[in-house]
């Protein structure tokens, strides 16, 4: 896990400001070491209709070429702004000192009670086995969950990425929120 001395956001808050950089994306969605491409090229349509930054930890379960992932990012993909990482180091290292969020069903609290700002990360693990324990404290409040009946152990990622994107929108006065 992360320290938090890791995520001193004041001059990232300052860089998020779109007073003072229109360049920062409104999130950046990681999703690490995706495994379905179809839930890839969905969530990057979503990350260009909010204006977010998709973010690929390695190894992908596929090709970023793949077809699947074409079709389902549709003629979107192309606008879609997309950062790669090694490994998740690399990606610390590169979102730096920015804030994330680390979104799994075994979290405690709930994204309805995150404050979300302009320019947070939103980490979102495997398809089949979600972040690994290196990654995620379940108790760090950093860790957030969607709410769901005891019926249901999880969501799709596309649309566990896209109500998170959403909410982050609805609190920030995003991109999104303004139409």
């Amino acid at each position: 896990m992360i320290p938090d001395d890791h995520h001193d956001t004041r001059p990232v808050e300052e860089a998020c400001n779109p007073e003072n950089s229109e360049k920062e994306p409104a999130a950046h969605v990681v999703l690490y070491q995706p495994e379905i491409p179809q839930n890839t090229g969905n969530i990057g349509r979503t990350c260009v209709a909010v204006g977010a930054k998709l973010w690929i930890v390695r190894p992908a379960a596929f090709q970023l070429d793949d077809a699947r992932l074409r079709r389902a990012g549709l003629d979107y993909w192309v606008h879609l702004e997309r950062g790669d990482a090694v490994n998740w180091d690399d990606l610390v290292a590169q979102l730096h000192p920015r804030r994330m969020f680390f979104l799994s069903r075994f979290a405690k609290r709930t994204i309805w009670e995150a404050e979300f700002r302009r320019g947070d990360v939103l980490v979102f693990g495997r398809e089949t086995s979600g972040l690994p324990a290196s990654i995620l404290d379940p108790d760090d409040p950093r860790a957030l969950r969607l709410p769901t009946s005891k019926h249901v152990r999880s969501l799709n990622l596309a649309t566990t990425a896209g109500i998170v994107l959403y909410e982050h929108q609805r609190q920030t006065g995003g991109h999104a929120a303004k139409r």
